[in-house]
């Protein structure tokens, strides 16, 4: 069994088509198991706003979409169980807190965290986080 630790900007890509979707499908794998941060959900949940607000999608789009993600297999941990190791990753690597949180996930669960950030993964994967990351195209 394949632990993964899922970001926002690939579970965006189960529910709204673009760039790297098909490979963030792949992680529907019976092989794989999904872990996420309690995180996901509001982060998740400003990306459908945004895109209700834009009138890119309903009301009713971005309801199913929600209800979706909150039923789907995922394997759901609170932050506070990372929140100190990604803050000092954060400071530690000049990136973002909550970037940092699904990382730190990924070391607890000994896994690796799948992200679409570009940016997030460039600044990383150099670095003594390199083998913790999985670019979302390099899904197994």
């Amino acid at each position: 069994m394949n632990i993964y630790v899922v970001d926002a900007c690939v579970a965006v890509k189960w529910f709204i088509p673009e760039i790297h979707s098909e490979s963030a499908w792949r992680l529907h794998h019976p092989d794989y198991q999904l872990h996420v941060p309690g995180l996901l959900l509001l982060e998740f949940g400003n990306v459908v706003n945004k895109k209700q607000r834009r009138g890119e999608i309903s009301a009713i789009e971005s309801e199913f979409m929600i209800n979706k993600l909150r039923t789907a297999l995922l394997k759901w941990h609170q932050d506070e169980l990372v929140f100190l190791h990604a803050f000092k990753i954060a400071h530690e690597t000049d990136r973002s807190l909550y970037d940092c949180i699904y990382l730190s996930l990924a070391i607890l669960l000994n896994s690796q965290m799948v992200t679409a950030d570009l940016r997030f993964y460039d600044a990383l994967k150099r670095s003594v986080y390199a083998t913790r990351l999985l670019w979302v195209e390099n899904i197994p």
